[in-house]
């Protein structure tokens, strides 16, 4: 990993920090490829369960894309690899989480919403800002299934910041804490979910989706196929066991 993006696992939580405050943690080419080797790290990482994205300092998740080195690039239409879109450019079966410790404005904002959750500061605040500097946002494709559609027109074509609490109105954002809170409450919410069924919390990630992609009938039947694998593991079985032995139970992931 950069000095610009660190990586490290606890408690089989790895967390996952763009590491430039000075810059309000903009989306330089450093910072770009530490989110692309960060991301591939935790896909292949069999220690870590769980993965957080957020920023260094209390100022900025991410403020989005480097200005400047765009101007100097004459950067145009963005590859498809320009940044890791969980679930898009990159698939991501293990859960993630946004914990926005600060503005997430732009591809900051997209970074967020491609997360499974997301837990802000109070002070934290979302835009789409891309309407005010003549860049594009196709990436926004999903924010009108998070949020209803005419939250997500006024979000998109006023480019105008909304606060957390706000966010959390109107269901862009999971919970709301105090700034001085944000890791030890992400983190605890991170570690109840790494301390489920390994293949349980995995078939209900990619449930929780299909809605946004099938049919009503169409996404119960694709629900039978990802859950039957689940039902005939060993840790289906292990579950029941512990309940009645009225210990903790020890999943395998198989």
């Amino acid at each position: 990993m950069t000095d610009t993006v660190l990586y490290e696992v606890v408690d089989r939580v790895a967390w996952l920090t763009i590491n430039r405050p000075e810059a309000r943690n903009a989306l330089s080419k450093d910072v770009r490829d530490g989110l692309w080797e960060g991301a591939r790290r935790f896909v292949a990482d069999e220690s870590a369960a769980v993965l957080v994205l957020t920023g260094a300092g209390d100022k900025a998740f991410c403020a989005g894309g480097d200005l400047k080195e765009m101007a100097e690039s004459a950067l145009e239409i963005p590859p498809p690899d320009f940044l890791p879109q969980f679930g898009r450019t990159i698939d991501v079966e293990k859960p993630t989480i946004a914990a926005v410790n600060g503005v997430a404005y732009a591809g900051g904002f997209l970074l967020a919403q491609q997360c499974d959750l997301v837990v802000a500061a109070e002070h934290a605040r979302f835009a789409v800002s891309e309407v005010k500097v003549g860049r594009g946002s196709p990436w926004a494709a999903p924010l009108s299934w998070l949020v209803p559609p005419r939250v997500a027109l006024e979000i998109l074509l006023t480019g105008d910041p909304i606060d957390a609490r706000r966010a959390y109105e109107v269901g862009l954002v999971n919970r709301v804490v105090p700034a001085g809170d944000l890791r030890e409450r992400v983190g605890e919410l991170a570690a109840r979910i790494a301390g489920n069924a390994p293949l349980s919390v995995r078939a209900a990630k990619r449930t929780a989706y299909l809605s946004a992609e099938a049919s009503r009938d169409e996404a119960y039947a694709r629900a039978e196929e990802i859950w039957a694998p689940v039902y005939r593991s060993a840790d289906a079985q292990e579950g029941p066991a512990a309940f009645r032995d009225k210990r903790t139970p020890v999943w395998t992931g198989r």
